[in-house]
């Protein structure tokens, strides 16, 4: 299967998830560098200070916000090109054994189950790109069994930009039926 790849992603939309600092938030700038339209999602959307995005409210752990999020790119442009599961937490630095059941589940919520539901509403508008990206970091859920692993190309690696080796993204790819989880090089300047 020929994945394409391209000089600038001119036409391409893009999602991303904890787009308001750190890594989200570059990988929002690179995306805007490289031509896309970039719907930059936040729990506060006036944390999006960028006049060259699309602020878009979007707590990955509550449904209705994912679904709102979804709705509006769809109503909006119709399609999404490249999808980035940044948003994740890291509240507690202790032991897992003296780590709280709460403070576990929401970690679990934000960083696993939220960005997973995220993928599956999405991919109504993914799919139908000719070389949809989704990329997960932290890493995500596993390869579809029922596809081997030659019919699954990752895609968000084969955009044009940084193969930097220190670079790295665990990413999850949607592409026609089936979905794959693996390390590829970070599509964008190392920070």
């Amino acid at each position: 299967m020929e994945i394409p790849l391209y000089d600038s992603l001119d036409g391409q939309v893009a999602l991303v998830t904890g787009a308001t600092r750190g890594i989200g938030k570059r990988i929002a700038d690179g995306l805007v560098d490289q031509g896309a339209t970039v719907y930059a999602g936040a729990r506060d959307t006036a944390d999006i200070g960028n006049d060259d995005r699309e602020a878009i409210e979007l707590d990955v752990t509550v449904d209705a916000n994912r679904v709102a999020a979804i709705d509006r790119i769809s109503e909006e442009v119709g399609h999404l090109d490249i999808l980035v599961n940044n948003a994740g937490v890291m509240d507690s630095r202790e032991s897992l054994g003296e780590m709280p059941t709460e403070t576990i589940e929401q970690t679990l919520s934000t960083n696993l189950h939220g960005p997973i539901h995220l993928t599956k509403q999405a991919l109504d508008l993914l799919l139908p790109s000719p070389a949809p990206a989704s990329s997960m970091s932290p890493p995500g859920s596993g390869r579809s069994p029922s596809h081997s692993p030659a019919e699954c190309r990752p895609t968000g690696s084969q955009r044009r930009g940084s193969t930097d080796s220190r670079a790295i993204l665990t990413a999850n790819t949607a592409h026609r039926g089936c979905s794959q989880t693996r390390s590829v090089p970070a599509m964008f300047r190392p920070i």
